[in-house]
Parts: structure tokens; sequence; C-alpha cells
């Protein structure tokens, strides 16, 4: 873990569940395990600041370089905000990668959210779906 101040990133090796951390904005984490095949699992806790993102990006290609054309699950149902530059680099991914996903599920309440999700559709050949329930968008994600 990296010290307070710096984002954190926990790699689980179990399968993922709904996380509670205690959040400050010293102390802000991404989770992410890929212990299935073909499905990559991040959830988002806090703000979501480049270094996560990148950190997203590398599990990602492993990913893909690995296990071939793969299922994205993003959580965001505990993010508090995130930075332009990841953004920018969602974008520049999104439109690298058009055709290394084939289902990408996002979890979350906010409308903005579920709109910059539906907006990601015209960079990716991959089908998105946005979800308001993690089981259900686990179980798309996983199914053939």
């Amino acid at each position: 873990m990296k010290p307070l101040g710096i984002t954190a990133l926990k790699i689980l090796t179990k399968p993922l569940k709904r996380l509670h951390y205690e959040l400050s904005k010293e102390n802000i984490m991404i989770t992410i395990t890929n212990n299935t095949k073909n499905l990559v699992v991040a959830a988002v806790l806090g703000e979501f600041v480049l270094a996560d993102f990148r950190e997203l990006e590398n599990a990602t290609e492993h990913a893909v370089r690995f296990q071939g054309r793969t299922n994205l699950l993003i959580d965001l149902r505990d993010m508090i905000g995130s930075t332009l530059d990841v953004a920018w680099e969602e974008i520049k991914f999104t439109r690298q990668h058009t055709q290394d996903f084939c289902k990408i599920a996002v979890v979350t309440n906010d409308q903005f959210l579920q709109w910059h999700a539906w907006l990601t559709r015209i960079f990716t050949d991959a089908e998105v779906q946005v979800f308001e329930d993690y089981d259900a968008a686990l179980a798309w994600a996983q199914s053939e």
C-alpha cells in the first residue's frame, strides 16, 4: 500500500464483493480483481485519479494480452468524483482498445455516470450496460 496522500491500490485474490472502507481524501483506493477467466472487476472508492486509472489500464491490458477479448465490470457506487485527466485518458484508452472488450458493465446510481457510460459506446465495439444492482451487473458480465 502506498503512503497516505497517494492513491492506494489493493489487488484482491478472492471474488470481489461489495467492500466498505473508511475513506478520507488522503486514502483513496481502487480494487481490481481478475480471478475469473475473461472478466476484470474494478471498484473505485473515493476520488478516481489518474494513478488509479493507470492501474485499471494495466490490469485490463494484462487480461487482454493473456486471455484475449475480455469483459469489464466497473463499480462506481462509492466513487466521489474523478479528475479531468481521467476522463481524457479513458477516451484515449477506449479508442485504442475498440475491439478488446466484449462487455462493459458499469454499476452506478449517478445520472451523469450513466450518461458517460452511454457516451462511451461511441468509442468501443463492446456492449455497454449500466446497472444499479451489482449482482445483476456481475451476472450479465459473466454470461456468454
